[in-house]
């Protein structure tokens, strides 16, 4: 028997003639926007429900929910993040699933900038000149720590952090690299396909951080059929297709 089922199959199963429509609120990690709202717009026209998304880095989400903030589904960058909300009691048993997994990228501000060899003993800081690293909060947010960790690992960290621009998520990032604030900064490859005006240089050995998960889960708080509807959905190969075009790697 098949894995998966289509879109539309797949609503067909979950949802059958619903009466009403139903809202689904999602806390999704900023780097699944342009992703996610392709998605959700073809849950909507499928199943008349309507899915209202709130983006933003997984820690600041993961402390929202754990304030009590009404959220029916959780998307986080980083299992950690997952696994406090869970700690908490506030995933349903048996409703996580590792979605997505993606790959860490240094990129340049424009479109022809020259690779680079990212390795032991390169010349990150020379390259930056008087310019930027831009990167989400290094601390907290989880492309930050991915980043921090890789340049640690690579032994480049000292030398480029007091010139490295944090901001308060992966899209914030990136941002300041497409307009030009920020000559360089390290993003998710996801986030580099659906930037304008940058490119990807490098991307950083998978052995120089943690493997990069992308879980979801359908959290205490979700009362509708179509909440669980939409987690599912997310499994569903028209969604896989959508994730994989914006350079997720699928793991569900």
């Amino acid at each position: 028997m098949p894995r998966r089922f289509g879109l539309a199959a797949l609503m067909g199963l979950s949802l059958a003639a619903p009466a009403r429509a139903e809202e689904v609120v999602v806390f999704a990690a900023a780097s699944l926007k342009t992703a996610l709202d392709e998605i959700a717009a073809e849950f909507r026209a499928e199943t008349g429900h309507e899915v209202v998304i709130s983006y933003a880095g997984s820690n600041h989400l993961a402390q929202q929910i754990l304030q009590g903030a009404p959220a029916d589904i959780f998307l986080s960058s980083a299992v950690n993040w997952m696994d406090v909300v869970e700690a908490a009691g506030l995933v349903v048993p048996g409703q996580r699933r590792d979605l997505l997994g993606n790959r860490l990228v240094l990129i340049a501000h424009g479109t022809g900038a020259a690779a680079v060899n990212l390795e032991p003993g390169f010349d990150l800081a020379g390259l930056l000149g008087d310019g930027w690293l831009s990167m989400a909060m290094v601390d907290a947010v989880p492309a930050g720590q991915y980043g921090k960790a890789a340049l640690q690992a690579l032994g480049l960290w000292e030398a480029v952090a007091p010139q490295v621009a944090q901001s308060e998520n992966v899209r914030a990032a990136l941002a300041l690299v497409a307009t030009g604030e920020a000559p360089y900064g390290i993003v998710y490859a996801s986030d580099a396909v659906a930037g304008e005006a940058v490119t990807v240089v490098a991307e950083f050995p998978e052995g120089s951080h943690a493997p990069i998960v992308f879980p979801a889960a359908l959290l205490t708080g979700a009362a509708d059929a179509a909440d669980a509807a939409f987690l599912n959905a997310l499994s569903s190969e028209a969604a896989d297709a959508t994730f994989a075009a914006q350079g997720f790697k699928i793991l569900n």
